[in-house]
């Protein structure tokens, strides 16, 4: 698919890597609509990129938000399912003897946005693609922690299950002419990452990553645009990870 021309929804991609993905897009001359919780973010996007506050579990909302880009627009061509969280907690945690099991609404929590918004914003877009004959594009951010990560139960079983649900859709989708694929970073340099891991972990990462050190938000938006842009990549997960295996 050639990018130039297209229309692209980013979800997430007010900051980040979502809004390098979102940046990488428009750049290449996509028309990318920005679509994120956070209004401040949102504010101080960078001119050329259409922005749009979505709450990504939200069912009604992303259908409502899809509506108003096809009456824009008439289509969409890309999606980039980016927005999630990153969530760490152990399955057992002997020093809390009041919680020393992982807490099942947290759990719960977890898999709405990491795994539940990528379903409810794949069926909303994915609905039109098929009643408009619109050759599309999906990409869903995925995680290395899709593998099994300690002290990420919930984290890494939303992952995974992005990564099935992306091989299952790209099974069912291609008669259409709809191609499924996902990205699955490593530990990259972004605010959420700082924020989510201490930087004794984070060295423990880059030591551990034959590249040592982290990967770039850019380095995973390029990897986006490969995938969008090829069209014979269908069903495939794509490590962008250094080399690391957990």
């Amino acid at each position: 698919m050639e990018v130039k021309g297209a229309v692209a929804l980013v979800t997430g991609g007010a900051q980040g890597l979502g809004l390098a993905i979102a940046r990488r897009l428009a750049g290449e001359g996509a028309i990318v609509v920005v679509a994120d919780r956070n209004e401040d973010a949102l504010a101080n996007l960078p001119p050329g990129l259409e922005r749009v506050t979505m709450d990504v579990t939200s069912p009604e909302q992303v259908q409502e938000v899809v509506a108003g880009i096809m009456a824009s627009h008439g289509r969409v061509d890309i999606l980039v399912n980016n927005a999630g969280v990153i969530f760490s907690e152990p399955f057992v945690n002997v020093m809390n003897p009041a919680g020393i099991m992982h807490d099942y609404a947290r759990f719960r929590a977890s898999l709405a946005v990491n795994l539940d918004s990528v379903f409810i914003v794949t069926a909303a877009v994915v609905e039109y693609m098929v009643k408009l004959r619109t050759k599309g594009a999906i990409v869903n951010i995925s995680s290395v922690s899709a593998c099994g990560n300690e002290g990420q139960t919930a984290y890494s079983a939303a992952k995974a299950g992005v990564n099935a649900m992306t091989i299952t859709w790209a099974k069912e989708l291609g008669r259409w002419g709809i191609r499924s694929n996902a990205v699955a970073p490593g530990f990259i340099g972004t605010d959420s990452t700082r924020h989510s891991l201490s930087e004794t972990v984070l060295k423990h990462i880059q030591g551990n990553t034959p590249l040592r050190r982290l990967g770039q938000a850019d380095e995973v938006a390029q990897a986006v645009i490969a995938l969008i842009e090829n069209d014979f990549i269908n069903g495939a997960v794509l490590d962008v990870n250094g080399g690391l295996r957990i």
